[in-house]
This record gives C-alpha cells, sequence and structure tokens, in this order.
C-alpha cells in the first residue's frame, strides 16, 4: 500500500477501534470492512482487519461471523499476495471469493488496484 491508501486503511481501524471500545459493534464492523477493502493486498492488514472482525463476532455471540473470520484469517496470511476478490468486505455474511464493486468515496484512495475497478 502507497502512503494515502496506508493513511485510509489506518483511520478507518483506529475508527472500528475507538467503536470496538464504545461498545457500538455495528458501526465497528463498518469500519473494518472499509479497512479490509483498503488492506486487501497486504498480508498483515488484510489479516488484521479479519482479526478485529473475529473480536466483534465474539463479542456479538454470532457463531457464523466467528467460524467466518478464523477462516478468512487462514485464508488471508495465505492469499493475501496471489489473489484476493476486489472490493469484498469481508464479512462472514459474503462469499469469501466474491468480487465485489469498490465504494467510490474508497475507491480515490486506492492506488494498488488500478485498472481492476
Amino acid at each position: 500500500m502507497k502512503s494515502k491508501q496506508k493513511q485510509a486503511f489506518k483511520n478507518e481501524m483506529k475508527l472500528a477501534i475507538e467503536n470496538y471500545w464504545q461498545q457500538n459493534y455495528l458501526k465497528a464492523f463498518k469500519h473494518l470492512e472499509n479497512a479490509h477493502i483498503l488492506g486487501q493486498r497486504s498480508i498483515r492488514a488484510h489479516t488484521y482487519s479479519h482479526w478485529w472482525m473475529l473480536r466483534v463476532g465474539l463479542k456479538r455471540n454470532d457463531f457464523r461471523e466467528i467460524f467466518g473470520q478464523i477462516m478468512r484469517i487462514i485464508a488471508s496470511i495465505i492469499f493475501s499476495r496471489i489473489w484476493v476478490p476486489v472490493g469484498n468486505t469481508g464479512g462472514a455474511n459474503v462469499s469469501p471469493v466474491k468480487p465485489m464493486p469498490i465504494p467510490n468515496e474508497l475507491a480515490v484512495l486506492m492506488d494498488d488496484f488500478e485498472g481492476e475497478r
């Protein structure tokens, strides 16, 4: 990730974690989905966003999310540099291999998906 995208990722994670500690898990998860889109091509960022999604799943006692995030954490470590479904939001409510449209507010921040939007 280049600086603009990396800063946007860090900001989304900061907002997600703040909302997590305020027990606003729905809002935290939305920021985590944004962070996931921004950080998919970085093993560290991709895995970190899934780790926090797992934490939200645990707080909400959402077994589907918990299982889905455990599987996605493993996959993020293996596949982040090989192939990712562009725009995928990363939650267990979507297929882990489904490409999705990148929201415009994130697309303008992204520098490593040129030509794939």
